[in-house]
């Protein structure tokens, strides 16, 4: 734990409460440990704590008879950012709907001048669909000009990291692996697996639009990033990564992140 912190909190939506109703909030950073390489992330985490309606819940008094007493409750709710990866996790009971106004509170409150948070789900991305170059195949009405595989991340069972990065139409990262270390590339030797990867897709000009390009980060076990995308965008990348086998069916359960 690198820090901690308590504090009461200012009368806020989406926790518009009376002003007698009793308010708190928790933080501290704590170190996120990934699964695959043991890297380290600093995570802030925030807990707020607001007092309830009380309820009335039936119990065994001292008399050993059933008795009614007032049980006074508390609603909280967690909240962990990562500044870096720009990515805040909710978790709050209400629903989807109540997510999304902590999401937009956290984010006006924070990063008033950032993008509108989005909502994407967690699917575990299959990044072993790299190994070999893969057929990123295209369709004409993609309007898609070319799609580049730019970085990918290894790591070694032997506890070592690595990230190699290559953009260009004259040689793509896997030529490039193979020319620079042939048996030894990390795609052919043993002990290396993949945890990382970055797609450039780059859309053709067309009725008066400029040529631009989509970058989408995929990370093991499960964190695809398409920050500062339209909603239009990004269900098009998610098309397209489900086209070319690189994430996981759609989960049954919504396990939900915001990125902001």
């Amino acid at each position: 734990m690198a820090g901690h912190g308590r504090s009461t909190m200012k009368r806020h939506a989406p926790l518009d409460l009376p002003d007698h109703r009793k308010r708190e909030a928790d933080w501290y950073k704590s170190i996120r440990v990934h699964p695959i390489t043991g890297e380290e992330s600093e995570i802030i985490q925030a807990t707020i704590y607001v007092e309830e309606r009380a309820e009335s819940e039936l119990t065994f008094g001292s008399s050993e008879t059933l008795e009614r007493q007032i049980v006074q409750k508390v609603l909280e709710v967690g909240i962990a950012c990562d500044a870096k990866e720009r990515v805040v996790e909710i978790c709050a009971k209400g629903g989807k709907h109540v997510r999304d106004e902590y999401a937009a509170s956290f984010a006006n409150h924070f990063a008033p001048h950032a993008e509108a948070p989005v909502e994407t789900p967690r699917r575990e991305v299959m990044l072993e669909t790299l190994r070999n170059s893969p057929e990123l195949e295209t369709e004409p009405a993609d309007g898609i000009e070319r799609v580049e595989v730019s970085s990918l991340d290894f790591h070694s069972t032997g506890g070592g990291l690595t990230r190699i990065e290559r953009r260009g139409e004259d040689e793509n990262i896997y030529q490039f692996l193979e020319r620079r270390f042939g048996g030894l590339s990390p795609l052919r030797a043993g002990g290396w697996q993949i945890t990382g990867a970055t797609l450039r897709v780059v859309l053709a000009a067309r009725e008066g639009q400029r040529r631009r390009t989509l970058t989408v980060t995929l990370r093991a076990p499960n964190n695809t990033t398409l920050p500062n995308k339209t909603e239009k965008d990004r269900n098009f990348v998610f098309s397209l990564l489900e086209r070319w086998n690189l994430l996981a069916g759609q989960p049954k359960n919504s396990d939900m992140i915001k990125e902001t």
